[in-house]
């Protein structure tokens, strides 16, 4: 893929930029190391000061960079806007909390006594430069979530990302530097995925994040083992939307509209598996799909729009080809399911039911605005459907009875459980999966330590 901003409202290509020559990587990896030597001495209050003028600046830029946003990858305006804003809070959150969530932590008196020591701590430090690469589908989001925690621990970032929004990745690097951030704590590296091998490869690189794609995560994850360097995965989705029956229908209906086409479908914790019982199953599907249907697909920066186009053609392709292998095999349309003429790389709001195990989308992520339905006879059935998939990012359920939901938090195989409402990310939670949705966490006091040397500071008698 070339480094280019491509508008999939209509294809056309707006802007082409070159890959950074070996020269410039190797200036780039020399200034982080330089910086993190100095950096890593700074002080809260400092870092916290410097990252909460870069959430006033966000803030300023919410309008300019929303726009960008939208011409590169193709989300709704509205949605453009609230991501910008997003990003500022959770800087600001960052900002207020660092500190206290990295303070030394006491051990037991009883355990520094038995260990022979006078007295003893546990102390969080920085680790280095850290590698993030990035995805196109929250190209603000994906990054910030990184970058405040790893910034506020006292590391530098190294950014490579997507190559479809390369002014979205050029605009954080010059962001940070705005808001008075020495040069080499926050660079963007504008290279394409083959040379992310050869960077992860160098010493001075201590660690590396990822969201993305599971080739993509594999990848990463095997050059990390081989050099030894700690790796934080958030790969694919394809999670659950339970609805049982003592569930507010309408609203669960409604939740599920706008869970499922979130961000044009295109997020890794949309819900994508509609998992209904079958008391309820008729009258949710005639409203989910009938909420489907209203929907209104179009021009992403028209303030109206609901649904806008699917970031790359080649994105679009594949979910067209998850579709037709259901319908193929037998799902039913409910609606949608197929392209509309005209320019850009639009694809409908689409509902399939009967979906079976041999069809690909039962297995596959369908990264786009599609829904699969599945009726489930009671709760064991429902807990089965969800964890049949290789992923565990997040999972939905509605039911408003408190067995049941001890029983899904016990049994769903996922990072997270939402209960009577859809999932989001916030900075004083968790976030990550299992199975092959990846390792590590992010956000919260877990994020922040992640890439921390977790040090165990002894003072003998």
């Amino acid at each position: 893929m070339p480094i280019a901003t491509v508008n999939p409202a209509n294809g056309e290509t707006l802007k082409t930029y070159e890959a950074m020559g070996e020269e410039e990587i190797e200036r780039r990896l020399q200034l982080a190391e330089a910086t993190f030597r100095t950096y890593r001495t700074s002080s809260f209050a400092e870092r916290a000061r410097l990252l909460g003028r870069a959430a006033d600046l966000l803030d300023e830029d919410r309008d300019e960079i929303g726009r960008t946003m939208t011409t590169e990858m193709g989300k709704p305006l509205g949605q453009a806007r609230a991501e910008a804003a997003k990003c500022a809070r959770a800087m600001r959150w960052y900002a207020a909390n660092a500190e206290a969530l990295l303070a030394d932590e006491e051990p037991a008196e009883s355990d520094v006594r038995d260990s022979g020591a006078a007295r003893a701590t546990v102390r969080y430090r920085p680790l280095g430069p850290v590698l993030a690469v990035m995805p196109w589908n929250f190209p603000l989001w994906q990054v910030i979530r990184f970058a405040a925690p790893a910034l506020m621990a006292g590391n530098v970032g190294l950014l490579k990302h997507a190559s479809n929004v390369p002014q979205t990745a050029l605009y954080l690097e010059d962001l940070f530097h705005r808001a008075g951030f020495t040069e080499g704590c926050f660079q963007t590296l504008l290279i394409g995925s083959g040379a992310v091998d050869a960077v992860l490869r160098d010493e001075r690189v201590r660690a590396a994040t990822l969201t993305g794609s599971e080739p993509a995560g594999r990848a990463v994850a095997a050059t990390a083992g081989e050099m030894i360097k700690k790796t934080v995965l958030e790969l694919g989705g394809s999670d659950p939307f339970v609805v049982m029956p003592s569930a507010d229908l309408d609203r669960a209906a409604r939740t599920a509209v706008t869970a499922r086409v979130q961000n044009n479908g295109q997020s890794c914790i949309a819900a994508k598996r509609f998992i209904v019982h079958t008391d309820v199953y008729d009258a949710f599907a005639e409203r989910f799909t009938a909420g489907m249907r209203a929907l209104r697909t179009g021009d992403p920066m028209a303030e109206e729009t609901e649904v806008g186009p699917l970031a790359t053609e080649q994105g679009r392709a594949d979910v067209e080809e998850l579709v037709d292998d259901a319908r193929r095999s037998g799902a039913q349309v409910l609606c949608g399911g197929e392209r509309p003429d005209g320019p850009g790389w639009f694809y409908p709001p689409t509902v399939l039911a009967g979906i079976t195990r041999e069809m690909r989308i039962h297995r596959e992520e369908a990264f786009g605005p599609v829904a699969t339905l599945y009726r489930a006879g009671d709760l064991d059935e429902a807990v089965l459907i969800a964890n049949d998939t290789p992923f565990g990012l997040s999972s939905n359920v509605w039911t408003r009875d408190e067995a049941e939901v001890d029983r899904f938090v016990r049994d769903l195989e996922a990072g997270g459980v939402f209960f009577n409402g859809m999932t989001a990310s916030h900075p004083a939670f968790p976030f990550g999966g299992v199975k092959r949705s990846g390792y590590g966490r992010e956000l919260s006091g877990h994020g922040i330590r992640e890439f921390c040397n977790i040090t165990t500071v002894w003072h003998g008698a």
